[in-house]
């Protein structure tokens, strides 16, 4: 945690200097009056995003959007909404922007603006190390009979429905209820982004599941409205800031090379 707190205390002094100024856009002049940036996030992606045993939001994703805020100036306040209802919240402007291990796509593109990425994921598989003796690469899922759960509204939805036609995809409500149907021998496999498989693959090897590579790339974004061109500019030079000081870099050792945080997982 010690790491953790000079990153943030460092980030807050390095990148202060680029603070919005007022009457700069739409977002950033609704921002700077409340003295507060809204982001939404489905916290449930750790190491990204997810909340403690204690109710506490926390991850990669987390840190990222308290440096914008320090960056700002202003208070963090964190919404967390179902992921599936992230991009419509951020339309009706509940949000300010969401960062919730979103991967960026052409369709969502179409009407949200990205900044990013910020991090670089993949789909991946878990299973038993029963079912994963079989599997090699997705063509061995792809088959009738073979059950893999599939969070609902996600890119993994999507990816499944165009790499696996064959398999019995099982929709679930989010990935931790698609990790549910796995765990209770409801569905053969589920898939889900890299960072999560491979974080449920060690909480829960004492049941034998197992994680494989990534087979796809997808790049992750922070996304806010697209009528506020300062702010993206004001992003796009926040992360730039932060890769070559090393900060970016630095949580992602935080959250993908410790293990001590999982410790507070539910």
């Amino acid at each position: 945690m010690k790491k953790l707190a000079i990153v943030t205390i460092v980030l807050s002094v390095l990148v202060f200097c680029l603070t919005a100024p007022a009457s700069a856009g739409p977002t950033i002049d609704q921002i700077l009056s409340k003295k507060e940036l809204v982001v939404g996030t489905s916290a449930t992606y750790p190491p990204l995003t997810f909340k403690t045993k204690g109710g506490v939001v926390s991850g990669f994703d987390m840190d990222l959007a308290r440096a914008i805020a320090a960056a700002m100036d202003v208070r963090l306040r964190l919404e967390v909404i179902p992921f599936d209802e992230l991009i419509p919240a951020l339309e009706k402007g509940r949000i300010d922007m969401i960062i919730s291990s979103m991967t960026i796509t052409a369709e969502r593109n179409l009407r949200i603006a990205f900044v990013g990425p910020y991090f670089i994921s993949g789909q991946s598989i878990l299973t038993t190390k029963t079912a994963a003796m079989d599997i090699n690469s997705p063509a061995d899922v792809n088959k009738a009979g073979f059950s893999i759960a599939v969070p609902r509204g996600t890119t993994t939805e999507m990816i499944a429905k165009n790499m696996l036609p064959k398999a019995d995809r099982v929709p679930a409500a989010s990935t931790d209820e698609a990790l549910k149907m796995l765990v209770d021998g409801k569905v053969k496999a589920m898939m889900a982004d890299f960072p999560f498989v491979t974080v449920e693959a060690i909480r829960y090897r004492d049941k034998g599941l197992v994680s494989n590579q990534p087979f796809t790339s997808e790049p992750l974004g922070i996304a806010i409205r697209p009528n506020d061109p300062l702010l993206v500019n004001f992003l796009e030079n926040l992360l730039g800031t932060m890769r070559g000081n090393g900060l970016l870099n630095a949580l992602t050792q935080r959250w993908f090379k410790e293990t001590d945080w999982m410790a507070d997982l539910p």
